[in-house]
């Protein structure tokens, strides 16, 4: 077994975690108020301090560490909404509510649990989670083949001859069907393979095949589709159109420049018709595309993960150096007596 290097975006799976060991009477309640007096049935400590999520993203990362035996690993989190995105764009997000308290403090308490525990933990008040990954895979993914585990599309945008995405859908079932989908073509199976829980692994071929689009097209795809869980307007009205257009033109850019090229309304009408019959584009979408020009290069930047992202670290401070006596101590701290005997 060569050295293989883990990324998880933490914050997906702890708010995964935390959802999915939520109390059915909490998850299912609407009115504020009532939610806040159902808080007491959430999982905690001897000391109230809530624990639903951090319980349940260890376990899932000490299965991770025994069943795909990582020799480095680090986990990025985010740590606010008010990053460089948000100067650029007010509203990127805005349509997310507020964190909720329980989950919020978890975020601190799973932060210092994993770097109590040796673990590389990263975050930044400017750059989100993504860009961290992005910034860390780039730079060391030709010295060690690297995996990002996430649930979050954004990041297939990452993907690479070097670095696989590790795709966490919500249900198991999802995560088999892709397996059998693409199983016999590319010679997987259960036995050959082992991926963590719900997860489909993402190769460059398959982002093509399953999504549509390369990885390295995934901001323009947002770009033109937008994403509404980011806020992301894109270009209104086009979103079937923009596998076809991307698939011919390459780029949002490239789109534009064939638009551009067109002298006059008899050439744009020319354009247009050439879509329908070539690519087979029903409705046309000239005139949102004109009319929506600047949100669809504002969408596909906002969309781009960033691999700017300055840090210090060396491929060597990644290497797992995992502290049992700091886990046993954490493990005793928050409650976690099941998770103890993993510790052996």
């Amino acid at each position: 077994m060569g050295d293989k290097f883990v990324l998880i975006d933490g914050s997906s799976m702890l708010v995964t975690n935390y959802y999915g060991n939520l109390p059915k009477a909490l998850l299912f309640e609407k009115d504020p108020e009532k939610k806040e007096k159902l808080y007491s049935l959430i999982m905690h400590n001897d000391k109230g301090q809530y624990t639903n999520a951090m319980y349940g993203m260890m376990r899932t990362v000490l299965k991770i560490i025994k069943e795909q035996q990582p020799t480095h690993m680090m986990f990025a989190f985010d740590t606010t909404r008010d990053t460089f995105r948000r100067e650029k764009y007010p509203d990127y997000k805005g349509n997310r509510g507020d964190t909720p308290a329980p989950l919020k403090e978890q975020f601190e308490g799973m932060e210092e649990m994993l770097r109590a525990m040796g673990f590389v933990v990263m975050y930044d008040e400017r750059y989100e989670a993504d860009d961290i990954v992005g910034s860390v895979a780039a730079r060391f993914e030709k010295e060690i083949p690297s995996f990002i585990i996430t649930k979050d599309h954004d990041y297939l945008q990452l993907i690479s001859d070097y670095t696989r995405v590790w795709l966490v859908q919500t249900k198991s079932e999802t995560a088999e069907e892709l397996q059998a989908k693409y199983g016999a073509e590319y010679g997987w199976s259960k036995d050959l393979v082992s991926l963590p829980d719900k997860a489909f692994e993402v190769t460059p071929t398959l982002c093509l095949k399953e999504y549509g689009v390369r990885p390295e097209q995934i901001p323009d795809l947002k770009g033109i589709q937008g994403d509404a869980s980011d806020n992301i307007p894109g270009v209104k009205g086009v979103s079937s159109a923009a596998i076809p257009l991307l698939a011919r033109y390459g780029t949002v850019e490239e789109i534009y420049r064939a638009i551009d090229e067109c002298d006059g309304d008899k050439a744009l009408k020319s354009l247009s018709a050439s879509w329908k019959e070539e690519l087979g584009i029903t409705r046309s979408p000239m005139k949102a595309l004109i009319e929506h020009r600047d949100e669809a290069f504002m969408s596909k930047d906002l969309a781009m993960i960033r691999k700017d992202y300055e840090f210090d670290f060396g491929l060597d401070d990644f290497r797992i150096s995992f502290d049992k006596e700091k886990a046993k101590e954490q493990f005793e701290k928050y409650g976690f007596k099941s998770l103890l005997g993993s510790l052996q």
